[in-house]
């Protein structure tokens, strides 16, 4: 009788799980890369000033001498601030169209492959749109103040200023995220621009209160965020009284009425956001 012995070969040892990145890090890195991909070069960031700053630096004071504005508001001012309300859109919206670009021939599928949280991607690219739009901010005003706009400045009211601007530049960006990754094609997307980044400001009380708009324009306009970050940045640099806040509010107290506009822009800024991760997780598994 022949015995046959059988050899069971040892059980393969898979190695060790790739290690997870730190999401600091990883945070870091992709905020390097999108800032070199989309802020590489002078022109990039200087664009995207050019329509702001001819309404700060050349309609504004042109308007000024034909329009008033009524309650000791200086128009060139008043104006210099709404421009922020178009400044901070329309560069958002350069960096959405980013998205799209890496998206069809740049590294997001090895991004998404790389073992990190995806929604790092997300704000990795939220972080360089908003020091691209502090740039343009600072030298928005600088020029404002040049051509003679005038602010009333305290720290309780550039405290007020930066939140508000930095709330409605985290909506801007949610808002851009989204449509980039719902929208397929680059020239479909800046079809979009207009809509999204430009209309609203003409219905914000941006030239004109908001109560100079039909009445049913003045409901809607109360709606947008814009409406509010606006009224908040004027309260902290142009009107101490609040009358944008009031038209919008109906209230006698400033302070709360732009805690009270502070929150809805806050709150469209969260809603945005965990809307532009889902839609960008969405595009990510298809």
């Amino acid at each position: 009788m022949t015995t046959i012995t059988t050899t069971v070969p040892a059980p393969t040892r898979l190695g060790p799980p790739p290690a997870r990145v730190k999401p600091l890090s990883a945070f870091a890195t992709l905020s390097r890369r999108r800032f070199a991909l989309s802020a590489s070069t002078p022109r990039e960031l200087l664009v995207p000033l050019l329509t702001p700053i001819l309404f700060a630096v050349v309609i504004a004071p042109a308007l000024a001498k034909m329009v008033g504005i009524g309650n000791g508001l200086d128009y060139k001012t008043y104006v210099a601030v709404g421009t922020v309300g178009l400044l901070v859109p329309l560069s958002c919206m350069f960096a959405g169209l980013g998205v799209i670009v890496d998206r069809d021939s740049g590294a997001r599928r090895e991004l998404l492959a790389a073992p990190i949280p995806r929604p790092l991607l997300v704000f990795g690219n939220l972080s360089v749109a908003l020091v691209v739009s502090a740039l343009q901010l600072v030298a928005l005003m600088v020029s404002a103040i040049l051509r003679g706009a005038s602010f009333d400045v305290s720290t309780s009211g550039i405290a007020w200023f930066v939140a508000a601007a930095l709330a409605f530049a985290v909506f801007s960006y949610g808002l851009a995220e989204t449509l980039a990754n719902r929208i397929p094609k680059q020239e479909e997307y800046i079809g979009a621009v207009p809509a999204f980044a430009i209309l609203p400001w003409f219905l914000a009380g941006s030239l004109f209160p908001i109560k100079a708009l039909p009445a049913g324009l003045a409901v809607f306009a109360k709606l947008l965020p814009l409406t509010h970050a606006l009224a908040v940045m004027r309260y902290a640099l142009v009107d101490p009284h609040g009358t944008g806040l009031h038209d919008i509010w109906g209230m006698s107290n400033p302070t709360a009425m732009a805690a009270m506009s502070l929150a809805v822009v806050a709150a469209y800024a969260v809603v945005l956001t965990m809307v532009a991760i889902k839609a960008f997780n969405r595009v990510a598994v298809q």
